[in-house]
């Protein structure tokens, strides 16, 4: 059974510093204990809990407020590389966070072509369960640099494109090109800031250049458009 907050979108009890956040996971037991623990987090508001990726897609269609979903991979009647794919045709701001196993490579990589911002293991503590959901809120990614390369290989051609020419061509400057690097390597924008002696904003600013020069649509996008490209 899917379950929605009774949180006024206008009352204060929602203001804009928190993260929003939709549960979805098959098991009651993994999704309130969820609940509690992300709830303790003073930045991050659970505004819906879902058994599958078409509740939590109903949940967003009725009402329900989400910055961040964070979804299991593996669930009946509609998994999390389904759901990702639904929630973010209706709703692409939607960041969505994939909680999986070791051994979910292929269903990891569906979910990434689909959307996804990256993905945790469930055996993580909580508080790196947070941090990702505030990571992938930053819009940064949560993908190890093994999964991008194997994610590059995979899609279609079409889907990234190749570059055409030497990546210079596309009119990177140098500080540019070293922060889409950094991206392929799966560093955050905190990471990157400091690698590069830059200020997190900066960072932000140069990502939202990148994605314009490279016709990109996210992170996600410029660390396989390196991978393919290097």
């Amino acid at each position: 059974m899917s379950e929605q907050e009774s949180i006024d979108p206008m009352n204060d009890a929602v203001s804009p510093q928190y993260i929003r956040l939709l549960l979805a996971d098959d098991d009651s037991f993994i999704r309130e204990s969820l609940k509690i623990l992300i709830g303790l987090d003073p930045g991050i508001t659970v505004t819906g809990t879902a058994s599958n990726g078409r509740e939590a897609l109903t949940l967003l269609e009725t009402g329900a407020i989400a910055d961040v979903v964070l979804m299991d991979i593996r669930m009946p009647d509609c998994d999390g590389v389904e759901g990702t794919r639904i929630i973010k045709s209706r709703f692409p701001d939607v960041r969505v966070l994939m909680l999986t196993t070791f051994d979910d490579d292929e269903y990891i990589i569906q979910a990434l072509q689909n959307g996804a911002s990256g993905y945790l293991l469930k055996n993580v503590p909580p508080d790196r369960i947070i941090q990702g959901i505030k990571t992938v809120h930053n819009g940064d990614m949560l993908i190890h640099p093994d999964i991008a390369r194997k994610l590059a290989s995979l899609l279609r051609p079409a889907a990234v494109p190749q570059a055409h020419g030497p990546i210079d061509s596309y009119g990177l400057t140098r500080m540019e090109l070293g922060v889409a690097v950094a991206i392929s390597e799966g560093l955050s924008n905190k990471e990157i800031a400091a690698k590069l002696f830059l200020s997190e904003g900066t960072v932000k600013n140069y990502v939202t250049d990148i994605l314009g020069k490279l016709s990109l649509r996210d992170r996600t996008q410029i660390a396989i458009f390196m991978l393919k490209n290097k």
